[in-house]
Formats: C-alpha cells, structure tokens, sequence
C-alpha cells in the first residue's frame, strides 16, 4: 500500500499554518484490500475509507470525467493503476495538488510549491472550468490567504470568467453557496471573496443585490470612498477587525442593499434605505437558505443602523421602542452584536477607520437602564393587557431619558 497526505494539509504544512485535517491517497488497493485491513468505507460517489484508529480519510486513487453540466456531473474511475501524479492533476490549483510521502518526501508535479512561495493562485488543467464550486473555493482561498499577498493568475481569472459567460456557474446549488459564503465570513480577508468573484464577473451572478452596489455613489461628506460597493467592503473589513463573529461580518456586509433601489435621479441621497432594502434582504437570505440568526441580525442592523448613529439626536421614546424591537430587555439578546455591525458601518469609511463610536455605550447603558427597571409595582397593581405592557414602556423611557441626559451633560 502506498500512502500520500495530499491536498491542503500539505499546502497549509508548508506555509507554517496548523494543519486541521489530514486527507490521504492510497495507490495500488481496491475497496475490498482496504476493508479487509479494517478501514471503514464511507464515500458515496467514489471509495473513501475511514482509518480504523484514526478516522481520518483514505481515498483510492481516482480519476474523473465530465458527463454532464454543474458540480455532479462526474464519473469517477478508481482502480490500483490510477497513479498519484494521474490523481492530483483533477484538483483545482497547483497549490493543491501536492502530496508527501510518509518519509515527508514533497511530490510536486504541477509546480505547487514554486506557486505557493510566489503567493499564485493557478489553476492545474483546463479541466478546472468543469466544477463552477472551484469559482466559490478560489475567492474563500483569497479570504483565507489574502493577508499573505496572494493573487490570481491572469490565466485562471480568465479561466474563471469564460466559465460564467458559458453559464457553468448557473448550476451552483444555494446549499453550496452560502457554505462557501459562511467559511469566507470566518477568514481573515472576507471582502478578498467578493473581489475575487467580482473580478471574475461571478459577483453579479451568485449575488447580484451586493454586486448591484458598485457604482453607486454616496454623499461625499459621508462617504469620502462614494462607491457603494466599496463601502460595503469596508464595512466588511471593519467588522473582522471587531468581532470574530459571522454573523455580525454578514450584517456588516448587507445592511446598505437598500441603496441599490435608489433611483439614479435621486443620487447620492438615498432616503429611505434602511427599509426600502428589507425586501431584498428578505429574498436574500431566503435564496441561499442563511440560518435565522444571520438573518435576525441583520435585518436589525439593515433598519435601524441609522438610528444608532443618531442616537443623541433621538427622543427618548423612539430609542426605548427601538430596543424594544431589538429585544434588549431580554436575557438572550443579540444587542452588543448589533452595535459592533452599526460601528463597523461608522468605521467603514475613508478617514474614519480610527473614529470613535460613542453610541454604543450610550445604546448599552441605556438599555441596561430600561431592563433594570422594577415592574413588580405595575404587574401587581389593577392594571390588565396593553395598560400593563404602555405603562412598563413609560417607565423605560424615563429611565432612558436619564441616561441621555447624563451623556449629553459629560
């Protein structure tokens, strides 16, 4: 049996980055060998097998070839005379078509390691355009490796771009996207993911809501960057610099897909945005099935980020009701993201990367000052229904009202 660890584990070992799963190639077995000597098979499309002590994966050896249109349109051939060099060449990248024998013995037929030391993306054979998910794991790749200067080969962004203009990237599954989407979200450069796909003209067709905003400027004093897109990005940037969570980086990301509905006589101004845009993130997440969380969250932050940025110019009352909508008052609540979304958008700004954001802590004060509130007096006293829940209200605004004094005395 010969035994090769391939494919990202020996990219990421030879960048010095921790290796998080091993995937291995066995040449010269057949399904029946391997379950023989105790490996458990568990591949569907083509014979993967579980180690019996390690449970990492052993694929046989395999070669593949297109037989129909999209990701699964594939027939795989597996037998004890695939070679290793024959195996790698239907990967991706050359940076991913790399193998090591047990000894640590680099096997390098396709020129990885010269591609990884000179931080290229590339594709191995023409045979990439085949699968459009390899457009979807390039750009996660520049949100992964785009702090190390990474960069796409002229050739393979050409590849990628014939390979929407053929519709091939039509086929991609929702399912798939956002799984893509949600590891991109979890990298150190997630707006590399958006530029890659835009670069490749891929942005307008997997998400055309976020590809709809280049182009359309903003008021200058604002927005010294003007280009909507480019915000977005921004944001985007900001928020990974805040918060390690999704969830808020996708919020961050989406919250001005209202300013793409402006009509063009009304540019820069776009008013009404924060909800104009509701409709389009409804449909959004609804395309590329993105759980409830996101989706919570960000349509918070899509209509009421404006209000967080004017908080000392709000009454009292509609910064109660606000937190109210945002179910600040409640032990389980998804505030303190909400606010890290808001000032990733302030910071999202040419000039203002640095900017404080005050808001927040008055927004947290103030709501920790409306939850604090003793109500036992009210919800012991005669009053019954809507009476109790606008009397509990009242309470909250005048405990918020103080709050917003004492700031505006500071």
């Amino acid at each position: 049996m010969e035994i090769y660890l391939v494919g990202g584990a020996v990219r990421d070992k030879l960048l010095g980055f921790p290796v998080m799963e091993k995937d291995w190639v066995v040449i010269g077995e057949t399904p029946e060998s391997m379950v023989k000597q105790g490996f458990r098979p568990v591949g569907k499309d083509f014979p993967v097998f579980l180690h019996p002590q390690t449970n990492d994966e052993y694929a046989l050896a395999r070669t593949e070839r297109k037989t129909a249109p999209g990701y699964k349109g594939f027939t795989v051939h597996a037998s004890p005379e695939v070679s290793l060099e024959q195996d790698l060449i239907r990967r991706d990248l050359t940076i991913n078509a790399m193998a090591m024998n047990q000894r640590g013995q680099l096997i390098d037929p396709y020129g990885g390691q010269q591609d990884l030391e000179n931080r290229i993306f590339r594709h191995i054979s023409p045979a990439f355009s085949e699968d459009p998910v390899r457009i979807l794991r390039v750009a996660r790749f520049s949100a992964r490796y785009g702090h190390l200067g990474f960069r796409l080969a002229e050739e393979t962004r050409e590849l990628m771009q014939s390979m929407v203009t053929a519709g091939e990237i039509d086929y991609l599954v929702p399912e798939r996207v956002w799984a893509e989407l949600f590891k991109a979200l979890n990298e150190k450069t997630p707006s590399a993911f958006f530029y890659t796909l835009k670069n490749c003209t891929a942005l307008e067709k997997i998400f055309p809501e976020i590809s709809g905003l280049f182009g359309v400027p903003q008021p200058e004093q604002h927005h010294p960057e003007i280009d909507t897109g480019l915000h977005s990005m921004l944001c985007l940037e900001q928020a990974v610099l805040l918060s390690t969570s999704p969830e808020v980086r996708f919020a961050a990301l989406v919250h001005d897909l209202g300013k793409g509905l402006t009509p063009k006589e009304l540019w820069p101004h776009h008013y009404g945005h924060e909800t104009n845009g509701l409709s389009v993130l409804e449909k959004l997440c609804a395309r590329l099935r993105v759980p409830n969380a996101f989706k919570a969250l960000s349509m918070h932050v899509m209509q009421y980020h404006t209000h967080c940025h004017r908080v000392f110019e709000l009454r009292a009352s509609t910064l109660t009701d606000m937190l109210g909508v945002l179910s600040a008052f409640k032990a389980n609540n998804m505030l303190p993201e909400f606010l890290l979304a808001c000032e990733a958008d302030a910071r999202g700004r040419t000039g203002f990367e640095h900017a404080p954001y005050p808001q927040a802590g008055l927004i947290a004060r103030a709501a920790k000052a409306a939850a604090s509130v003793d109500t036992r007096a009210i919800l012991n006293s005669e009053l019954q229904g809507a009476k109790i829940g606008e009397a509990i209200r009242r309470m909250r605004i005048k405990a918020v009202a103080e709050v917003i004094n004492a700031y505006k005395s500071l």
